[in-house]
Protein backbone atom coordinates (compact mmCIF):
# COMPACT_ATOMS: atom_id res chain seq x y z
CA UNK A 1 0.00 0.00 0.00
CA UNK A 2 1.55 3.52 -1.30
CA UNK A 3 1.46 6.09 1.99
CA UNK A 4 3.13 8.62 0.22
CA UNK A 5 1.67 11.95 -1.01
CA UNK A 6 0.77 12.04 -4.65
CA UNK A 7 3.34 14.06 -7.67
CA UNK A 8 0.28 16.52 -7.43
CA UNK A 9 -0.05 17.04 -4.20
CA UNK A 10 3.86 17.71 -3.66
CA UNK A 11 3.71 20.06 -6.45
CA UNK A 12 0.86 22.00 -5.70
CA UNK A 13 2.68 21.94 -1.89
CA UNK A 14 5.65 23.53 -3.91
CA UNK A 15 3.86 25.90 -5.69
CA UNK A 16 1.94 27.41 -2.43
CA UNK A 17 5.16 27.36 -0.66
CA UNK A 18 7.39 29.31 -3.44
CA UNK A 19 4.20 31.84 -3.37
CA UNK A 20 4.48 32.48 0.30
CA UNK A 21 8.23 32.74 0.52
CA UNK A 22 8.15 35.45 -2.10
CA UNK A 23 4.31 37.41 -0.92
CA UNK A 24 5.05 36.36 2.62
CA UNK A 25 8.21 37.18 3.94
CA UNK A 26 9.25 37.48 7.86
CA UNK A 27 8.95 41.57 7.38
CA UNK A 28 5.03 41.23 5.82
CA UNK A 29 4.07 39.07 9.01
CA UNK A 30 5.80 41.79 11.24
CA UNK A 31 4.44 44.19 9.37
CA UNK A 32 0.69 42.48 9.93
CA UNK A 33 0.98 43.20 13.57
CA UNK A 34 0.96 46.92 12.66
CA UNK A 35 -1.54 47.60 10.01
CA UNK A 36 -4.83 48.69 9.37
CA UNK A 37 -6.66 44.63 9.28
CA UNK A 38 -3.74 42.72 10.91
CA UNK A 39 -3.39 40.94 7.18
CA UNK A 40 -1.20 40.18 4.60
CA UNK A 41 -2.63 41.41 1.74
CA UNK A 42 -0.33 40.47 -1.76
CA UNK A 43 -0.31 36.89 -0.12
CA UNK A 44 -4.34 36.56 0.40
CA UNK A 45 -4.95 37.93 -3.50
CA UNK A 46 -2.32 35.05 -5.11
CA UNK A 47 -3.47 32.30 -3.50
CA UNK A 48 -7.00 32.86 -4.16
CA UNK A 49 -5.57 33.33 -7.98
CA UNK A 50 -3.78 30.03 -7.73
CA UNK A 51 -7.48 28.63 -6.79
CA UNK A 52 -5.99 27.78 -3.10
CA UNK A 53 -9.03 29.77 -1.29
CA UNK A 54 -11.55 27.71 -3.05
CA UNK A 55 -9.37 24.22 -2.85
CA UNK A 56 -12.20 22.34 -0.88
CA UNK A 57 -15.42 24.16 -2.93
CA UNK A 58 -16.98 21.38 -5.46
CA UNK A 59 -16.09 22.47 -8.69
CA UNK A 60 -19.87 23.12 -9.52
CA UNK A 61 -19.55 25.60 -6.91
CA UNK A 62 -16.60 27.23 -8.67
CA UNK A 63 -13.88 25.72 -6.56
CA UNK A 64 -11.10 23.08 -7.20
CA UNK A 65 -13.07 19.76 -5.58
CA UNK A 66 -10.23 18.97 -3.51
CA UNK A 67 -10.45 16.78 -0.18
CA UNK A 68 -8.63 17.27 3.39
CA UNK A 69 -5.35 15.16 2.57
CA UNK A 70 -5.15 18.19 -0.99
CA UNK A 71 -5.18 20.49 1.97
CA UNK A 72 -2.94 19.46 4.80
CA UNK A 73 -0.22 20.22 2.81
CA UNK A 74 -0.63 23.69 1.94
CA UNK A 75 -1.88 24.57 5.66
CA UNK A 76 1.25 23.42 6.86
CA UNK A 77 3.26 25.69 4.54
CA UNK A 78 0.49 28.75 5.93
CA UNK A 79 2.24 27.99 8.74
CA UNK A 80 5.27 28.00 7.95
CA UNK A 81 5.31 31.06 7.06
CA UNK A 82 3.21 32.13 9.80
CA UNK A 83 0.82 33.59 7.20
CA UNK A 84 -1.43 36.50 8.44
CA UNK A 85 -4.53 35.14 6.99
CA UNK A 86 -7.78 33.01 8.16
CA UNK A 87 -6.21 30.41 6.18
CA UNK A 88 -7.93 27.69 8.14
CA UNK A 89 -11.13 29.49 8.64
CA UNK A 90 -11.42 30.31 5.42
CA UNK A 91 -9.85 27.20 3.13
CA UNK A 92 -11.07 24.50 5.24
CA UNK A 93 -13.74 25.84 6.39
CA UNK A 94 -15.86 28.86 5.86
CA UNK A 95 -15.65 28.11 2.02
CA UNK A 96 -17.42 24.69 1.34
CA UNK A 97 -20.07 25.46 4.00
CA UNK A 98 -20.77 29.03 2.32
CA UNK A 99 -20.62 27.46 -1.46
CA UNK A 100 -23.97 25.94 -1.54
CA UNK A 101 -25.55 28.90 -0.45
CA UNK A 102 -23.61 31.82 -2.59
CA UNK A 103 -20.67 30.93 -4.77
CA UNK A 104 -19.43 34.16 -4.77
CA UNK A 105 -19.12 34.85 -1.15
CA UNK A 106 -16.16 31.98 -1.55
CA UNK A 107 -13.66 34.04 -3.29
CA UNK A 108 -14.29 37.11 -0.41
CA UNK A 109 -13.06 36.14 3.15
CA UNK A 110 -14.61 34.07 6.03
CA UNK A 111 -14.07 34.01 9.47
CA UNK A 112 -14.83 30.80 11.94
CA UNK A 113 -15.49 30.53 15.69
CA UNK A 114 -14.76 27.25 17.67
CA UNK A 115 -15.69 26.98 21.13
CA UNK A 116 -16.40 30.51 22.04
CA UNK A 117 -17.97 33.69 20.36
CA UNK A 118 -14.32 35.04 19.97
CA UNK A 119 -13.84 35.16 15.09
CA UNK A 120 -10.00 35.92 14.01
CA UNK A 121 -10.27 39.05 11.61
CA UNK A 122 -13.65 39.16 12.21
CA UNK A 123 -14.12 43.28 11.36
CA UNK A 124 -12.46 43.17 7.85
CA UNK A 125 -13.89 39.68 6.80
CA UNK A 126 -17.62 39.25 5.00
CA UNK A 127 -18.78 36.34 6.29
CA UNK A 128 -18.89 34.78 9.53
CA UNK A 129 -19.66 30.55 10.42
CA UNK A 130 -20.33 30.67 14.01
CA UNK A 131 -19.55 27.36 15.45
CA UNK A 132 -20.30 28.37 18.73
CA UNK A 133 -22.14 29.77 21.08
CA UNK A 134 -24.98 28.94 18.25
CA UNK A 135 -24.23 27.00 14.83
CA UNK A 136 -25.28 29.50 12.37
CA UNK A 137 -23.54 31.26 9.40
CA UNK A 138 -24.19 34.82 9.24
CA UNK A 139 -22.87 38.31 7.10
CA UNK A 140 -20.35 40.45 8.77
CA UNK A 141 -22.32 43.55 7.03
CA UNK A 142 -24.92 42.93 9.23
CA UNK A 143 -23.30 41.55 12.05
CA UNK A 144 -21.72 43.91 15.35
CA UNK A 145 -18.33 42.43 16.48
CA UNK A 146 -15.93 43.98 19.51
CA UNK A 147 -12.31 43.85 19.11
CA UNK A 148 -10.78 41.41 21.57
CA UNK A 149 -6.75 41.43 22.78
CA UNK A 150 -4.88 39.03 21.48
CA UNK A 151 -1.34 37.44 22.20
CA UNK A 152 -0.63 37.51 18.13
CA UNK A 153 -0.78 40.59 17.35
CA UNK A 154 -1.68 40.11 13.15
CA UNK A 155 -4.94 37.71 14.29
CA UNK A 156 -7.38 40.69 15.35
CA UNK A 157 -9.83 38.80 17.20
CA UNK A 158 -13.83 40.07 16.92
CA UNK A 159 -16.51 38.93 19.87
CA UNK A 160 -19.72 38.84 18.01
CA UNK A 161 -22.33 40.74 20.43
CA UNK A 162 -25.05 40.62 17.18
CA UNK A 163 -26.04 38.57 14.19
CA UNK A 164 -28.95 38.93 11.76
CA UNK A 165 -29.09 37.28 8.38
CA UNK A 166 -28.02 34.26 9.66
CA UNK A 167 -28.68 30.81 8.18
CA UNK A 168 -28.61 27.52 10.31
CA UNK A 169 -25.97 24.84 10.18
CA UNK A 170 -26.58 21.27 10.11
CA UNK A 171 -25.14 18.93 12.77
CA UNK A 172 -23.56 17.05 10.19
CA UNK A 173 -22.38 20.29 8.95
CA UNK A 174 -21.38 21.32 12.31
CA UNK A 175 -19.13 18.51 12.91
CA UNK A 176 -17.38 18.33 9.37
CA UNK A 177 -16.45 21.99 10.14
CA UNK A 178 -14.99 21.29 13.62
CA UNK A 179 -12.94 18.60 12.43
CA UNK A 180 -11.56 20.25 9.40
CA UNK A 181 -10.62 23.76 11.45
CA UNK A 182 -9.03 20.98 13.96
CA UNK A 183 -6.87 19.18 11.13
CA UNK A 184 -6.15 22.56 9.66
CA UNK A 185 -4.81 24.17 13.18
CA UNK A 186 -2.81 20.67 13.65
CA UNK A 187 -0.68 20.88 10.10
CA UNK A 188 -0.40 24.75 10.51
CA UNK A 189 1.68 23.99 14.05
CA UNK A 190 3.10 21.82 12.37
CA UNK A 191 4.91 24.13 9.79
CA UNK A 192 5.43 26.87 12.99
CA UNK A 193 7.42 23.77 14.84
CA UNK A 194 9.35 22.80 11.85
CA UNK A 195 10.21 27.21 11.36
CA UNK A 196 10.80 27.39 14.63
CA UNK A 197 13.39 24.53 14.57
CA UNK A 198 14.89 25.39 11.39
CA UNK A 199 15.22 28.85 12.47
CA UNK A 200 17.06 27.52 15.67
CA UNK A 201 19.56 25.42 13.82
CA UNK A 202 20.44 28.31 11.84
CA UNK A 203 21.14 29.92 14.92
CA UNK A 204 22.72 28.09 16.99
CA UNK A 205 24.88 27.01 13.70
CA UNK A 206 26.52 30.69 13.53
CA UNK A 207 26.31 31.95 17.33
CA UNK A 208 30.47 30.74 19.07
CA UNK A 209 30.85 30.57 21.86
CA UNK A 210 33.89 29.79 23.26
CA UNK A 211 35.38 29.86 20.12
CA UNK A 212 32.68 27.18 18.97
CA UNK A 213 29.03 26.77 17.54
CA UNK A 214 27.12 26.40 20.28
CA UNK A 215 25.30 24.02 18.24
CA UNK A 216 27.87 21.85 18.81
CA UNK A 217 27.40 21.72 22.58
CA UNK A 218 25.57 18.41 23.61
CA UNK A 219 22.53 20.31 25.35
CA UNK A 220 21.91 21.95 22.76
CA UNK A 221 21.78 19.64 20.63
CA UNK A 222 19.47 17.42 22.40
CA UNK A 223 17.28 20.15 22.90
CA UNK A 224 17.03 20.38 18.83
CA UNK A 225 16.69 17.14 18.77
CA UNK A 226 13.78 16.72 21.43
CA UNK A 227 12.12 18.77 18.67
CA UNK A 228 12.90 16.85 15.73
CA UNK A 229 11.38 14.10 17.35
CA UNK A 230 8.23 15.87 17.99
CA UNK A 231 7.94 16.90 14.65
CA UNK A 232 8.16 13.55 13.00
CA UNK A 233 5.28 11.92 15.21
CA UNK A 234 2.84 15.14 15.04
CA UNK A 235 3.73 15.26 10.70
CA UNK A 236 2.25 11.41 10.01
CA UNK A 237 -0.55 11.62 12.59
CA UNK A 238 -1.78 15.11 11.23
CA UNK A 239 -1.26 13.61 7.59
CA UNK A 240 -3.39 10.61 9.16
CA UNK A 241 -6.02 12.37 10.44
CA UNK A 242 -6.75 14.55 6.51
CA UNK A 243 -6.44 10.90 5.06
CA UNK A 244 -9.21 9.53 7.47
CA UNK A 245 -11.54 12.62 6.84
CA UNK A 246 -10.83 12.40 3.16
CA UNK A 247 -12.17 8.81 3.09
CA UNK A 248 -15.21 9.10 5.82
CA UNK A 249 -13.12 6.75 8.01
CA UNK A 250 -15.39 6.36 11.04
CA UNK A 251 -12.89 6.89 13.23
CA UNK A 252 -11.71 10.41 11.71
CA UNK A 253 -12.54 12.62 14.60
CA UNK A 254 -10.38 10.23 17.18
CA UNK A 255 -7.32 10.74 14.64
CA UNK A 256 -7.94 14.74 14.70
CA UNK A 257 -7.88 14.78 18.11
CA UNK A 258 -4.46 12.45 18.41
CA UNK A 259 -3.25 14.57 15.41
CA UNK A 260 -4.33 18.18 17.88
CA UNK A 261 -2.83 17.39 20.97
CA UNK A 262 0.56 15.96 19.69
CA UNK A 263 1.03 18.69 16.96
CA UNK A 264 0.09 21.15 19.71
CA UNK A 265 2.85 19.69 21.97
CA UNK A 266 5.36 20.08 19.26
CA UNK A 267 4.98 23.44 18.24
CA UNK A 268 4.97 24.32 22.20
CA UNK A 269 8.21 22.33 22.74
CA UNK A 270 9.59 24.05 19.76
CA UNK A 271 8.61 27.54 20.65
CA UNK A 272 10.60 26.57 24.08
CA UNK A 273 13.76 25.42 22.74
CA UNK A 274 13.81 28.15 20.45
CA UNK A 275 13.50 30.67 22.98
CA UNK A 276 15.99 28.58 25.22
CA UNK A 277 18.42 28.56 22.34
CA UNK A 278 18.50 32.29 21.47
CA UNK A 279 18.32 33.48 24.67
CA UNK A 280 17.01 37.04 25.70
CA UNK A 281 17.02 37.35 22.41
CA UNK A 282 14.56 35.27 21.44
CA UNK A 283 11.69 36.90 22.95
CA UNK A 284 12.19 40.38 21.91
CA UNK A 285 9.93 42.23 19.87
CA UNK A 286 12.95 43.43 17.61
CA UNK A 287 13.97 39.70 16.22
CA UNK A 288 11.29 37.40 13.91
CA UNK A 289 11.41 34.47 16.23
CA UNK A 290 8.38 35.87 18.64
CA UNK A 291 6.25 36.30 15.60
CA UNK A 292 5.95 32.60 15.13
CA UNK A 293 6.07 31.68 19.05
CA UNK A 294 3.23 33.73 19.83
CA UNK A 295 1.44 32.51 16.76
CA UNK A 296 1.85 28.80 17.86
CA UNK A 297 0.58 29.92 21.18
CA UNK A 298 -2.39 31.45 20.04
CA UNK A 299 -3.34 28.17 17.44
CA UNK A 300 -2.06 25.50 20.54
CA UNK A 301 -5.10 27.08 22.14
CA UNK A 302 -7.68 27.17 19.70
CA UNK A 303 -10.12 24.70 18.70
CA UNK A 304 -9.62 22.10 21.47
CA UNK A 305 -6.37 22.80 23.40
CA UNK A 306 -3.72 19.37 23.66
CA UNK A 307 -5.18 18.30 27.10
CA UNK A 308 -9.23 18.56 25.86
CA UNK A 309 -8.10 16.16 23.13
CA UNK A 310 -6.13 14.06 24.86
CA UNK A 311 -8.96 13.68 27.05
CA UNK A 312 -10.93 13.03 24.15
CA UNK A 313 -8.43 10.24 22.95
CA UNK A 314 -8.46 8.21 26.26
CA UNK A 315 -12.32 8.34 26.60
CA UNK A 316 -12.43 6.18 23.36
CA UNK A 317 -9.91 3.97 23.96
CA UNK A 318 -10.67 3.28 27.43
CA UNK A 319 -14.23 3.13 26.47
CA UNK A 320 -13.92 1.04 23.27
CA UNK A 321 -13.49 -2.66 25.47
CA UNK A 322 -16.86 -1.51 27.22
CA UNK A 323 -18.90 -0.79 24.06
CA UNK A 324 -17.24 -4.22 22.51
CA UNK A 325 -18.64 -6.39 25.36
CA UNK A 326 -21.77 -4.99 25.50
CA UNK A 327 -22.58 -5.92 21.78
Amino acid sequence: MEFAFTDDQLAFRDAVRDLLAKECAPAVVRAAWENADGRSGAAWVALGEMGVLGALVPEAGGGLGLTELDVVLLAEEAGYAALPEPFVEHVLVGAPLVAPDDAAAADGTITVTAGDPLAPYAAVVDRAVMLAPDAQIVRVASSEFEPETSVDGSRRLGRLVAATDARPLTRAELSTAFWRGTLGYSAQLVGLARRMLEMSVEYVTDRKQFGAPIGSFQAVKHHLADVRIAIEFAGPLTYRAAYSLAIGDPDAMLHCSMAKAQSADAAELAARAALQCHGAMGYSYEYDLHLWMKRAWALARTWGDASWHRDRVARAILDAPIERNAG
